[in-house]
C-alpha cells in the first residue's frame, strides 16, 4: 500500500518549501498556507518518490525531494497517464488533473534536472481538491 512520505508547502511564489508532518486540504484554498491555493486544476502537485530517484540517478546526484517543488511525496504510486484519477488520503479526496511540467526552476537547482523529470511523468501530477481534510505524513494513499 502506498504511503504519504513528505508534506511541503511554500508560503509565497518562489519562496522556500517549508516542510510539515501534518496539513490541511481545502476545496476552495487547496493545501491550506500554500501560495497556490486557489480553485482551479493545480492546487497542488503530488510527485512519486521512485520518479524521483529516478531522474535523481539519470543525473548521477542526490537532491532532496523538495528541490522539485512538489507539495506532497508518495510511494509505491504510479502516476503516469492517470489524468481523471482520484488520489485518497483519509477523508480527503484530490483528482488528478494533469502532469506537472517540469520549469525552468529545475535546471536552476541542477542542470539537466528539467529534462531528467520529463521522461514517463516524472515531475509528478497537478491536483485539485474534490474533499478536504487533514493529511499526515505516514497515512495510507490509495489510486481510485
Amino acid at each position: 500500500m502506498a504511503q504519504l512520505l513528505g508534506i511541503a508547502v511554500k508560503p509565497q511564489r518562489k519562496g522556500p518549501m517549508g516542510l510539515h508532518q501534518e496539513a490541511m486540504l481545502h476545496r476552495q484554498h487547496g493545501l491550506v498556507g500554500d501560495c497556490r491555493g486557489k480553485p482551479g486544476p493545480r492546487q497542488l502537485t503530488l510527485m512519486n518518490l521512485s520518479d524521483w530517484q529516478a531522474a535523481c540517478d539519470a543525473l548521477g546526484v542526490e537532491l532532496p525531494w523538495q528541490t522539485r517543488r512538489a507539495n506532497l511525496l508518495v510511494d509505491e504510486l504510479a502516476l503516469y497517464q492517470t489524468t481523471g484519477r482520484r488520489i485518497l488520503l483519509g477523508e480527503a479526496i484530490l483528482e488528478i488533473t494533469g502532469e506537472t511540467d517540469p520549469c525552468e526552476r529545475m535546471e536552476q537547482a541542477q542542470p539537466g534536472l528539467f529534462s531528467a523529470l520529463l521522461p514517463g511523468w516524472r515531475g509528478g501530477v497537478t491536483c485539485r481538491v474534490v474533499n478536504g481534510g487533514v493529511i499526515r505524513v505516514g497515512m495510507a494513499v490509495t489510486l481510485d
